[in-house]
């Protein structure tokens, strides 16, 4: 085919649009996570904020496109043809990859896949060369950059360590210096913090990180350049100047000033320094073709000596970049979910945990207790007593102030300044350093030098760190293979292999983008348990009236699914159903442990109110353990290829799930309706469900006794119905202690 390398080129500008909207998905992380987590200004301010910081920072990037073009292999090396293999390699596996990790919630580096996916590629395209020839593989690096390529690595790996290092002992320092009540703090001492954050961000932001852009030139940038210490002097006092009037006579809180100014410097950073791993390949590509149309020579006899010189970048194709960046900031939920995750991790209170503890967290966890024993033995008591004095928290109740931050605006405002600063720097140096890495890194220094991660939430935070971490070393073995696994298959199978190639990731990422939007959807309407935050009684029987109905609702349909799920011996239908289940048996679980919160937030004349509470909450766990030990009873049986249950069996649990499924809408229209006199109607068919799960069992051992049936499956259809029986009991046991207390407090 004539025309096939522009084609690849028509298809990489396609992926590079794609691979904007899943890196920046992935990568909002990056410099949303401070503002969203400390509530400093609205969500559409800080989206605002970061978009002008995306426009500023895409025109400065233009530095670090050398990276794609020759930072990791040497062009002059390889033929027009095996560049565009190499280049068409590097995006395919990028979109697949990151959109993986989105789907996941999970926060990994653009940098790292791009430089191993390059890697990778050119690799491959290396030993097929060195297949071809008399070279050895000791001639392995004159095809890669070696230094350049172990300078990023280590860079990389540098910035985790640095990162969490350095975030650490910052917020310990200003800590110790403005504790958690740093709003009653002297006015002097807010402007001198707002002096040095501010004076930072626009030194390594305005000046380090504009070094490189075309649009910023003149005798100013000169002179701070060659005057590093006195700018950055003259700076602080002015900013501090600035920060004291705007405390003392606008009443403006210099701390949310710096949020804002750190969110949009990270923003620009972040685009600064990422935006290479987006579009540097397609614009590589882009410029190898040009220079080989012009040559006039075969793609395969044309060696690309000239990619590794300079090219000006044009501005208008890094705007129209940048605009895609913040249209996907604006509008990916898949982005939300993955900026859910780094501020769960990083929070200063307790709550519910999504990673699970495994035994290399306890074991560090075990350790660090055991570090600290020794150092507060060497340290004074008064020292201890100093420190201690300086990390006192707020006391206030989370059930009272659900939308209470997860930190607040000191460590928000660290977290920005200290991330800012490093990736700026790592910048103005065109070294790439993971932005997602830095301010990861970051967050979690800061939050464990606050003392965020105390005995009750350390071995799960640590969990969850050490998976992402773990998930950023995954990120770079399978960016390797997989992307010289896909240039091999594009080199052997020339342009048949492209277009399938082309067609599967297009459909990959269009399937994900519909099961994502379907699932959104679902759990949108599926609703979730809320916390209740009244402080009487009346008020909470109003307020989980809403939970009720919502798990029943949610119960009715595992169970209807579990029992069909048996019927047609349906696997796939049995775990959507366990999944289902274990879900709405987290969220109890959620509820039960801010029962703490809950308590402390009532006041004397209430305090009744929180045995009603407990005593829903324990009802509604029966019911939905009542339920999960059923589902994954009969999942576990299938699973296994036992034999499914007999036509009488099926018979009679249908029969069941119809009494069960018409009991439950009830109990889900009473209580959406709030109408608790129909609660009386629904009890009196207690009785009538009892005797006939009775009945059904002893039919069953009338069936044991005449008839040749399977041990495991008459275990399970027993376990069945005795876990119904006291699903049963549970059920009616809360619908009559909400209705008494409903009578009682009228």
């Amino acid at each position: 085919m004539d025309n096939i390398y522009l084609v690849m080129l028509i298809a990489l500008a396609i992926l590079a649009i794609a691979d904007l909207v899943v890196g920046v998905s992935n990568d909002a992380v990056n410099f949303l996570n401070s503002a969203i987590g400390s509530k400093a200004v609205s969500f559409k301010t800080i989206i605002i904020v970061a978009s002008v910081g995306i426009v500023f920072g895409a025109l400065s990037s233009s530095g670090m496109m050398e990276v794609a073009r020759k930072g990791i292999f040497v062009p002059g090396q390889f033929y027009f043809d095996e560049i565009m293999i190499i280049f068409m390699a590097v995006m395919l596996t990028d979109i697949l990859l990151l959109d993986f990790f989105n789907t996941l919630g999970m926060p990994t580096s653009t940098t790292v896949s791009i430089v191993f996916e390059l890697l990778g590629a050119a690799c491959c395209m290396t030993f097929i060369k060195l297949a071809d020839s008399d070279d050895t593989l000791l001639q392995l690096g004159n095809y890669i950059n070696s230094d350049k390529a172990l300078e990023i690595i280590l860079g990389i790996l540098l910035s985790v360590v640095i990162a969490f290092t350095v975030g650490a002992l910052v917020q310990f320092l200003s800590r110790l210096f403005l504790t958690f009540h740093y709003e009653k703090k002297a006015k002097w001492v807010a402007a001198l913090f707002g002096g040095v954050a501010i004076a930072a961000i626009t030194y390594f932001i305005i000046i380090k990180g504009l070094k490189s852009a075309t649009f910023v030139e003149g005798a100013f940038l000169d002179w701070a350049n060659n005057n590093v210490w006195q700018f950055i002097g003259l700076s602080f006092v002015v900013w501090s100047i600035v920060s004291y009037a705007l405390e003392a006579f606008f009443k403006i809180n210099i701390y949310i000033i710096v949020i804002v100014l750190g969110t949009f410097a990270l923003a620009m950073a972040f685009a600064g320094n990422d935006l290479v791993n987006f579009i540097g390949v397609p614009m590589a590509a882009y410029n190898s073709y040009t220079i080989w149309e012009a040559s006039g020579e075969l793609a395969s006899q044309f060696t690309m000596e000239s990619l590794a010189e300079k090219v000006p970048t044009q501005p208008m194709l890094l705007l129209l970049a940048g605009g895609v960046m913040i249209l996907t900031l604006w509008f990916s939920k898949k982005a939300r979910r993955v900026v859910k995750t780094s501020v769960d991790l990083s929070r200063q209170d307790e709550g519910a945990e999504r990673f699970k503890p495994n035994t290399v967290s306890r074991l560090l966890v075990r350790g660090a207790i055991q570090l600290n024993y020794a150092v507060m033995k060497i340290l004074p008591k008064s020292t201890q007593k100093y420190m201690d004095s300086r990390f006192v928290k707020r006391t206030h109740t989370r059930v009272a102030a659900i939308d209470l931050p997860a930190f607040d605006l000191v460590r928000a405002a660290v977290n920005l300044m200290i991330a800012s600063v490093l990736i700026s720097v790592a910048t103005s140096m065109k070294l790439p350093l993971s932005t997602t890495y830095v301010t990861f890194m970051v967050a979690m220094g800061t939050s464990l030098a606050d003392r965020a991660w105390g005995s009750e939430s350390a071995v799960y935070r640590v969990a969850g760190v050490l998976n992402v971490i773990g998930g950023w070393f995954l990120t770079a073995i399978c960016a390797f293979t997989a992307a010289a696994l896909m240039a091999f298959i594009l080199y052997e199978g020339g342009t048949l292999a492209l277009f399938l190639l082309f067609a599967a990731a297009i459909g990959i990422l269009v399937r994900n983008y519909v099961n994502h939007a379907k699932r959104s959807k679902a759990e949108a309407e599926e609703g979730r348990l809320l916390r209740a935050v009244s402080n009487s009684i009346q008020g909470i029987i109003n307020e989980s009236t809403i939970n009720v109905a919502n798990s029943f609702k949610r119960g009715r349909k595992v169970y209807t699914g579990t029992i069909e799920g048996l019927a047609k011996v349906d696997l796939s239908r049995l775990r959507k159903s366990k999944k289902g289940i274990t879900k709405l048996n987290a969220e109890v679980e959620e509820l039960r442990n801010s029962l703490y919160y809950f308590i402390k937030n009532l006041d004397e004349t209430h305090v009744q109110a929180s045995r009603f509470y407990i005593d829903v909450l324990g009802y509604l766990q029966d019911v939905t353990q009542s339920i999960d030990f059923i589902t994954t009873s009969s999942f576990n049986h299938l699973n296994n290829n036992h034999k499914g249950l007999k036509f009488t069996q099926l018979k009679d649990l249908k029969e069941l799930e119809h009494k069960l499924s018409k009991l439950f809408d009830k109990i889900e229209e009473t209580f959406k309706n709030k109408e608790f006199d129909g609660i009386v109607a629904i009890v009196e068919e207690k009785q009538d469900l009892l005797d006939s799960i009775s009945s059904k069992i002893e039919k069953q051992v009338e069936r044991t006794r005449n008839t040749d049936s399977s041990p495991k499956n008459t275990m399970l259809y027993f376990s069945l119905l005795q876990e119904t029986e006291d699903l049963v009991k549970a059920t009616m046991s809360l619908l009559e202690h909400y209705y008494v207390e409903h009578k009682k407090h009228l």
